[in-house]
């Protein structure tokens, strides 16, 4: 039995509001479709916090800084809600472009300094189409819960921040990354990566776990713990490094000389094609929260 899938705003809006008067808690998992295992987490972490469960499946072309990058964004509407229905989801909602939208439409949100570095430096206007896109999504669908996973991190932490500074009544949740048995963290554009090109991929995993046991060692040093990180993505002939970057956790401020607290650890490579060859170069990223161990500092009683 197919999954029930909405395709206009109106209507979503309608079901919304009867959900709500029959005293029921919606939860949202915007995607862009391309959906995989990954997904299917967000969805069962939506079901324990909601009694329905909609996945939006909208490829948005606001947020793409290259026009080819978004031609080539996978699109299986039917394997999505194959996959819906599978994981239990209640309901798909998949807009067009026009839907989302509408001739003459003005209106962008954009969150300030949280956009502005690595992704955002990296591809700029991409997330003002991530906050509009995202906005939106939340005013269609009236969920009291909205789930998204930790792998996009700044992009989650865009997201609570549009939230808190809108006034918009939803909770957000992030969901842990899920990872293939390599450490890999499950991505739609994995499926681009050629055989070697996803063997070389895990030096995205040995940079964040070289870093991870150095700090656990002790190693509080910024330009130390970035050197060992770049070391692993340079032994991938393949990867180029977009950046390779220490921040604070909350405010994505530039970490500090020496660590003397949480940090993350922000990775994006392109995943360039053999030499000579047209193939797709293909970005990925990850990041992983360090947690330096507080010494404690001993005192003699008085």
């Amino acid at each position: 039995m197919a999954i029930e899938c909405i395709h206009t705003v109106r209507e979503l809006q309608a079901r919304a509001d009867a959900e709500r008067a029959a005293g029921k808690r919606i939860a949202l998992v915007p995607t862009m479709g391309a959906l995989h295992a990954g997904h299917a987490s967000l969805f069962k972490l939506a079901r324990e916090r909601a009694d329905c469960v909609w996945v939006s499946i909208f490829v948005n072309p606001t947020q793409f800084d290259d026009p080819r990058d978004l031609a080539a964004y996978p699109r299986a509407l039917a394997s999505d809600l194959a996959l819906c229905r599978d994981a239990g989801v209640d309901l798909g909602f998949a807009p067009d472009a026009a839907e989302m939208y509408p001739a003459g439409a003005q209106t962008i949100v954009e969150v300030g300094a949280l956009a502005a570095p690595l992704c955002g430096a990296s591809r700029p206007g991409h997330f003002r189409g991530v906050a509009t896109v995202v906005t939106k999504l939340l005013c269609a669908a009236k969920p009291q819960v909205a789930v998204f996973g930790e792998k996009d991190y700044q992009q989650l932490a865009v997201i609570r921040q549009l939230v808190r500074d809108l006034l918009l009544d939803v909770e957000i949740v992030g969901a842990p990354t899920v990872r293939e048995p390599d450490g890999l963290a499950l991505s739609s554009r994995n499926r681009h990566l050629d055989p070697d090109a996803r063997r070389q991929a895990v030096a995205l995993v040995r940079a964040l776990d070289a870093a991870e046991a150095a700090v656990a060692a002790g190693e509080r040093v910024t330009e130390r713990l970035l050197a060992l990180v770049r070391a692993e993505l340079a032994a991938a002939p393949r990867a180029e490094t977009d950046y390779a970057e220490l921040r604070d956790p909350t405010t994505l401020a530039p970490a500090p000389a020496r660590l003397a607290g949480p940090v993350l650890l922000a990775l994006a490579v392109f995943m360039r094609p053999p030499n000579g060859s047209e193939g797709k170069t293909v970005r990925l990223i990850d990041n992983r929260v360090l947690h330096p161990k507080q010494t404690q500092v001993s005192r003699s009683e008085p």
